[in-house]
């Protein structure tokens, strides 16, 4: 009789966890009251081979699955930062500056003789002959055009013989007041001798009217005379005009005159030249608007470009500038006179010329550019800067910069201007006094700028993707 073999793997409370039992071997027979043998040194080591049951803490699913949390909060947290970093708006900077800084101002205008001369004529008559063209050099005294002067001739002829008539008339009067005046002496000569008893009374008062009346007669010849003098000096003079002659050095600009052409003069000469006295010396005749007149001074300096020499730059002073006003398209202007040396001839007048006047030179001051003084944030880019995402709370914030009110909002000047500098990625605004400007830079007078500090000038908005 056989011993029948136990289960594989009994489950016990001494072995808890089912481990393969080693292979039996084949049993030998045994007598029927023969007890079960007891367990080998095999068994035991298995027993105490087995690994022993983690606590909570150490368990490697519990801390993946942390881990796997953190991820996720971190990704969800990083997806927010990203956006309201993209909602914000991204500033555009440029540094301020040291440096100079010239303030000019621009006026078109064009080129004049400093004396231009219109030689006419006074006198009516036949033009006979020009001796002068265009461009031609003139000297003082010379003839440019001859009349014909036969009227003037015989007028002056005429007025020669009205001067003798004048003269005989003259001395016919004086020998008139000699004989009246010999006549009263006798009269009163006798009636001294007889002791007033003869002439009568009335006869010597007869011979002293006609005496008196002689006198006046001879003065009236004598203006006579002096009357037909003057107008033989008159026509002598007209004959003299019938010359027309250079009045000082110059050159001919405009000839308007031709032989053969009658010269009607009225109450204005008629012009028949135009003449530059000198060419060497210029006149730029420029029209400063008003906003800019009170810059410019009499002494400053300026260059002006012509369009007959585009690559050259012609100094020039101004000399005058007018309190009259011209009005021009409803632009209130004044004129300007700018003196140009002309010594090698290239300018001539009546060019147009665009002229830039140096108004005011500072050196060595703080510069910012002028898009910076018109900046101001949009109200948008300060919602976008305080947004705050679903996890914001978890995150550790530093200290939030609040905007400080401008000094500029209560400066007693209203030339008090500010602009925007980024600091901790936020604008922050900073009062300044601005100087001159030259439509690019402007300077600054006071304020907390220094060189080297960047000043916003524009801003662009990220969109969130």
């Amino acid at each position: 009789m056989t011993t029948p073999l136990p289960p594989a793997n009994p489950e016990t409370p001494e072995n808890p966890t089912r481990t393969p039992a080693p292979v039996p071997e084949p049993a030998t027979p045994a007598a029927p009251d023969t007890l079960k043998a007891p367990e080998t040194p095999g068994d035991v080591t298995a027993l105490l081979a087995t690994p022993p049951r983690a606590v909570w803490y150490r368990r490697p699913t519990l801390w993946g699955g942390a881990a796997m949390l953190c991820l996720v909060l971190g990704s969800i947290w990083y997806w927010q930062y990203r956006s309201a970093v993209n909602a914000l708006p991204t500033y555009i900077t440029q540094p301020v500056t040291q440096g100079n800084l010239t303030l000019t101002v621009t006026a078109n205008g064009t080129l004049q003789p400093t004396r231009l001369i219109n030689i006419g004529s006074e006198l009516s008559g036949t033009v006979l002959k020009v001796n002068v063209d265009v461009n031609d050099l003139l000297k003082k005294g010379q003839v440019l055009v001859e009349l014909d002067a036969a009227k003037l001739r015989d007028q002056i002829l005429r007025s020669r013989a009205a001067l003798t008539a004048a003269n005989a008339l003259v001395q016919q009067n004086v020998a008139t007041v000699k004989e009246t005046q010999a006549s009263l002496a006798r009269l009163e000569e006798v009636s001294r001798i007889s002791g007033g008893k003869v002439p009568a009374k009335t006869e010597l008062d007869v011979s002293q009217a006609a005496h008196e009346r002689a006198v006046a007669d001879e003065a009236s010849a004598r203006a006579g005379v002096a009357d037909a003098q003057a107008a033989l000096s008159t026509d002598e003079i007209n004959l003299s005009k019938s010359s027309i002659r250079a009045p000082a050095d110059g050159v001919v600009l405009t000839r308007s005159v031709d032989p053969g052409n009658a010269v009607a003069a009225s109450l204005q000469a008629v012009t028949l030249f135009t003449v530059a006295e000198d060419l060497t010396k210029l006149r730029l005749q420029v029209y400063v608007d008003e906003a800019n007149v009170g810059t410019v001074k009499v002494g400053q300096d300026a260059i002006f470009t012509v369009s007959a020499y585009t690559s050259r730059k012609y100094p020039a002073r101004i000399t005058r500038v007018a309190y009259g006003s011209t009005i021009t398209d409803n632009v209130v202007t004044y004129l300007t006179y700018l003196d140009v040396d002309n010594r090698d001839m290239t300018l001539r007048p009546g060019m147009t010329a665009t002229a830039t006047i140096t108004a005011m030179q500072r050196n060595n001051i703080l510069l910012v550019p002028n898009p910076a003084l018109r900046f101001t944030p949009s109200a948008a880019a300060g919602a976008a800067s305080t947004k705050a995402g679903i996890l914001s709370s978890l995150v550790p914030h530093g200290t939030r910069t609040t905007t400080r009110k401008s000094a500029a909002d209560d400066a007693s000047t209203a030339a008090a201007r500010q602009v925007w500098v980024q600091r901790d990625g936020q604008a922050v605004p900073i009062a300044v006094m601005p100087g001159i400007s030259d439509g690019r830079m402007t300077e600054i007078v006071s304020s907390e700028l220094a060189a080297g500090m960047l000043v916003i000038v524009d801003q662009k908005k990220k969109v969130a993707n």
